[in-house]
């Protein structure tokens, strides 16, 4: 966490190097790994493994979902909770949205491209999980450690294991560090626009290495403290994942509302014309359903940490922050921030 702070403050250039990279490393161990569990499977493929469906709630399913459910669809649904965490990953893209040139165009880009391609490969790998298993109900009853069955199960030789193995650790290091480069992002533009404690501090850009460096800081340490006690560590996990969908589904229904009206007469570049509102009611249909799901066991402190947090955040906005905070820029606003941006820039040499 502090080599990923050091490169976040000091080398944002070889973190962007560093981060893109990633992304081919990450696409070329996943190839790498489908095509070893495929060619060094311990049983033969069955494919109506793909088609067929086991109900593995409860203790079959190593207590992974701790209550036994006799409804198909609803635990498809939990389920698909743990998959969706990978939401962080596109998302990201709109954190680092004003460090992007031609962010209109290459920000949506880089959404839909990278939830296509998640989607691709992961339904690729969960395939070569499940044909390659010796045993599908073994595979189910290790829970948490199905993958650990998978792996060892394999016949693949212990040099092509280990390679793939520090690749996977350099991989997920990488993703971190871009994890941090966008909640710094985060972190930096609420501040910006005052919309944090301490604001003014964590929107400090260094003047020498352009980076938001009290917001890249303060993030690796409530990240480190967020791991201090492994069971807050998992709800916190859930919870965060909860959040995500709930502030996902807040900005898109706000656009529903607000598309076409004073403050959205014009689409930019990249937008899905007449669908546009069909989707963003579907998304925000299918957000809620998912905050819902992270609700039920093992995950029911979720559920509490969320209704405390409804209670509270209204408590806050009304009693301290609705006549402290202004609120996004707009109008006027924005082009006197641009303004200044300008003037900066043009005195350290940048800009027009």
């Amino acid at each position: 966490m502090i080599t990923q702070s050091l490169l976040n403050h000091y080398g944002i250039d070889l973190t962007t190097k560093v981060t893109d990279l990633s992304g081919y490393l990450i696409f070329a161990l996943t190839i790498i790994l489908i095509i070893a569990l495929f060619a060094f499977s311990p049983v033969a493929l069955d494919f109506s493994r793909l088609f067929s469906f086991q109900n593995f709630t409860g203790d079959p399913g190593g207590a992974v979902v701790p209550f036994r459910t006799e409804s198909v669809a609803f635990a498809f649904l939990l389920g698909l909770v743990y998959v969706c965490y990978t939401i962080t990953g596109f998302d990201a893209s709109a954190h680092t949205s004003e460090e992007t040139k031609d962010a209109q165009v290459n920000v949506p880009k880089g959404m839909w491209t990278a939830v296509f391609w998640s989607w691709v490969f992961g339904l690729v790998a969960v395939a070569a999980y499940v044909l390659t298993m010796p045993s599908i109900k073994e595979g189910a009853a290790a829970g948490w450690g199905s993958f650990d069955y998978i792996w060892n199960a394999s016949l693949m030789p212990q040099w092509l294991k280990i390679f793939l193995a520090v690749g996977l650790v350099v991989v997920n290091y990488i993703c971190a560090l871009a994890g941090l480069t966008s909640t710094s992002r985060m972190m930096y533009a609420f501040s910006r626009d005052g919309g944090l404690p301490g604001s003014k501090a964590l929107a400090t850009v260094s003047v020498q290495h352009r980076t938001p460096i009290y917001a890249i800081w303060v993030s690796a340490a409530l990240a480190l403290i967020s791991t201090i006690y492994a069971p807050y560590y998992l709800v916190l996990a859930v919870a965060c994942a909860v959040f995500l969908y709930i502030s996902m589904v807040m900005p898109i229904a706000a656009g529903l509302l607000a598309e076409g009206g004073p403050k959205w007469r014009e689409k930019g570049p990249f937008n899905l014309g007449g669908l546009s509102k069909a989707n963003a009611v579907f998304a925000i249909i299918f957000g809620i359903v998912l905050a819902i799901t992270g609700f039920f066991p093992p995950n029911q402190q979720v559920f509490y940490v969320t209704i405390a947090m409804l209670i509270i955040m209204p408590i806050i906005w009304y009693a301290f922050e609705r006549n402290r905070f202004e609120g996004v820029p707009e109008g006027e606003k924005i082009a006197q921030r641009q303004k200044m941006i300008a003037e900066v820039e043009k005195k350290y040499g940048e800009g027009d």
